[in-house]
């Protein structure tokens, strides 16, 4: 658990410091990264493990970017749903480009060891297989 705990403080330092040289929070790229689709203002509160208030600061600050927009759900008019803008899916794509080139630790493992790390952490997290 200490080791994981380590790895995951060490990815999230990775990830604030990248985040933060195109002028973004932690937490609003996290965001941008659980974009890959359309997504209920509620179902990012509840992945982020925050109050929807928070949610609502975070995406208005984002949406001031350019990097978000929000739309009407289609199926419930109640529902206001997230979306990646163009310089959004830039954006999400510099960033992970960039994760990747500091986490050099994962270019030591060999195509199988990759593999295999991450049906492990698949069967760890099955619910971040979705997210």
């Amino acid at each position: 658990m200490d080791q994981l705990a380590q790895a995951a403080a060490a990815y999230y330092r990775s990830f604030a410091t990248v985040a933060a040289a195109r002028g973004l929070t932690l937490m609003q790229g996290k965001v941008l990264s659980l974009l890959r689709r359309p997504m209920p203002m509620r179902t990012l509160a509840e992945l982020l493990a925050c109050d929807a208030s928070n949610v609502t600061g975070i995406v208005d600050r984002l949406e001031a970017h350019g990097l978000v927009r929000r739309e009407v759900d289609p199926a419930d008019r109640r529902v206001k749903r997230v979306i990646l803008t163009e310089d959004g899916e830039r954006t999400v794509q510099e960033i992970r480009a960039e994760l990747l080139a500091t986490l050099s630790g994962l270019d030591e493992l060999g195509e199988g060891d990759r593999h295999a790390f991450q049906r492990l952490l698949g069967r760890l997290f099955p619910a971040g297989a979705d997210a």
